[in-house]
């Protein structure tokens, strides 16, 4: 769901950049971090950032970027332990044993921005296999302790035809996350 910006900078997706003001202090955990487009985004809105991925990013990060190098799919143990966050960034990434572990990784009063494919986009291309396609509904269920701040899902025809699934939630009550809304 990349998108370029500028000079074959990534730009965040759009779900992301809407929501991010939400996160206006503390530290972001930007998860399958790939290039690093989320948290470069985070850190030039001067927050902290733990990037973490399988590989490092092509080029370096920057100064507010802390970039853990983890296989979390190939049975390491989760690099993170005890820390949390005011926000946990996902996108285009399902692993779904993960799932209550980002949950747990939030701050009170924490934001989750959440954006991957699901079931429907094997007929718009890649992804394509079950295991990286959420069920319907799947996110709100996995993350059904947290106040949901919006919820969609279907067809997309921007940056690309896809079908996914995105959430925003926070760690907090449910009249706080209406305010938000």
């Amino acid at each position: 769901m990349a998108g370029q910006a500028g000079h074959g900078i990534l730009a965040p997706s759009a779900w992301v950049a809407r929501w991010a003001p939400l996160i206006a202090k503390g530290r972001v955990l930007d998860l399958a971090c790939g290039e690093g487009r989320h948290a470069r985004f985070f850190a030039a809105r001067g927050l902290a950032v733990v990037a973490v991925d399988r590989d490092p990013p092509q080029s370096p990060f920057g100064p507010g970027i802390r970039f853990v190098q983890a296989d979390l799919e190939g049975g390491m143990p989760w690099p993170l332990d005890g820390e949390r966050f005011e926000g946990v960034v996902v996108t285009n990434y399902l692993y779904r044993p993960l799932l209550a572990r980002l949950a747990a990784s939030l701050a009170p009063e924490g934001i989750l921005i959440y954006e991957t494919f699901m079931a429907g986009n094997e007929r718009c291309g890649r992804p394509s296999n079950p295991e990286f396609l959420l069920r319907p509904g799947e996110l709100l269920e996995a993350f059904r302790e947290l106040a949901v701040v919006a919820f969609e899902q279907g067809r997309v025809e921007r940056p690309k035809q896809a079908v996914i699934q995105r959430l925003c939630a926070l760690r907090g009550s449910t009249e706080t996350a209406k305010i938000l809304a």
